[in-house]
This record gives structure tokens, C-alpha cells and sequence, in this order.
């Protein structure tokens, strides 16, 4: 596990704020959040997280039957907070075989999800087709939230992205058939108003797709 901020676009390293920039820098990317490093997954990783993060931090609630929580960091630094969290959770899939998901969080421009995605561009761009019927929904904080289906992802994930209170939500899921769950009107909660349930959060092994 890397020990240092990267990039959230590319996973590549950063130039923390000197003399001649007053933002985190990307020799590729110019100024980013920093990606925080990540760490194996607890309690007390959760609750960092969340009380660092000016974003959601997704997590479906209750948890699918076999699910575990893998794994969460946040973009951004201490002076201005998380901008974009990425939340994994494993376990069985629909169809057999293990499932993967990660939720992302962000402002315009992170790029976090898009890098999950694995995708070009900072945001979902004309990939994102809102004008046709979104092919899921889910609650988010209590409301519903359509989600479409984002193109030009690799063939072994499925991505979907939409609006939830005012930013991206990215859920990208592991294999692609495994995105079956997302059309059972799957429920998000946003761990910022967990509160002392944080602590109930059954955590598996770290994800490694946090770690790509």
C-alpha cells in the first residue's frame, strides 16, 4: 500500500502546495484533491473519513446478505477537506461467483470516479445519456435517485453514475454481471449521519481495487 497522496485521476504522485503553487499538483494533471493512501478497512478508517469529508460517503444499508465493508479513502487535504470518497463493499454475487462494488462520491472535476471507471475525463461527459430513461434507480439519503448506465467502460465492470444531493455518485461494480444489484432499488445511506453505527459495520479483507 502506497504511504503518500497520488493523484485521483491517475493514481500518480503529487507535489504538495510550495513556494510556486498553492494547490496539490499532477505532473499530468495539473492541480487535484490528493488521493488520500489507503488503509485496511475498520472503524476507525470509516470514522476518519467521514469526519474529514465535505461529501457523502455511500454505503448500501443494511448491508446485501454476505457483504462486507473492504475499504474507503477521500481526495482532498486537511485545509479543504474531503472533495470526493470512494467506499468499497465485497461479497457474494446475484449470479454466483464474488461481487465488488465501489461507490464514489465527488464534486465536478475530481476525477475519482471516472479512474474507477475507468475512464478518460474527469466526468461522465456525453458517456452519461440523461436523456433517456435511466436504467436504474437507488435511494440516496432517503430519496430516490435514478442512475444511468455509463458507456465506454471496460467490459469487465458495470458503471453508473447520476446526482445525488447536488454531486456525482459513480457505482461501479465487479464482473459486470453483478450490476444486477443496482436494479433491486438498492438503499444508500450517507455514513455522515451514522453516527455511533459506524461501529457496526461488519469489515472484510481491503479491496484491491481500491488500490489500482
Amino acid at each position: 500500500m502506497r504511504g503518500e497522496p497520488s493523484c485521483p485521476r491517475c493514481g500518480g504522485q503529487v507535489r504538495a502546495p510550495g513556494l510556486f503553487a498553492d494547490s496539490w499538483q499532477c505532473s499530468t494533471h495539473g492541480a487535484v484533491h490528493p488521493l488520500q493512501p489507503v488503509v485496511p478497512p475498520s472503524a476507525s478508517a470509516l470514522t476518519a473519513v467521514v469526519n474529514r469529508t465535505r461529501v457523502p460517503v455511500w454505503m448500501p444499508w443494511p448491508l446485501p446478505v454476505g457483504w462486507l465493508f473492504t475499504g474507503v479513502t477521500s481526495a482532498g487535504d486537511e485545509a479543504s477537506g474531503g472533495r470526493a470518497t470512494v467506499l468499497a463493499c465485497s461479497g457474494p454475487g446475484p449470479l454466483g461467483g464474488p461481487g465488488e462494488m465501489l461507490f464514489v462520491a465527488e464534486e465536478l472535476g475530481v476525477g475519482l470516479g471516472a479512474r474507477y471507471a475507468g475512464l478518460t475525463g474527469p466526468d461522465p461527459g456525453p458517456r452519461l445519456r440523461v436523456d433517456r430513461t435511466p436504467e436504474v434507480k437507488v435511494v440516496a439519503a432517503g430519496r430516490p435517485t435514478p442512475l444511468w448506465l455509463v458507456g465506454g467502460a471496460p467490459a469487465d465492470r458495470a458503471v453508473f453514475a447520476g446526482e445525488a444531493l447536488g454531486i456525482w455518485l459513480w457505482a461501479v461494480v465487479w464482473p459486470e454481471r453483478s450490476g444486477l444489484m443496482l436494479y433491486e432499488e438498492l438503499v444508500l445511506a450517507d455514513l455522515r449521519e451514522a453516527d455511533s453505527e459506524l461501529a457496526l459495520v461488519p469489515c472484510g479483507a481491503l479491496s484491491p481495487r481500491l488500490l489500482e
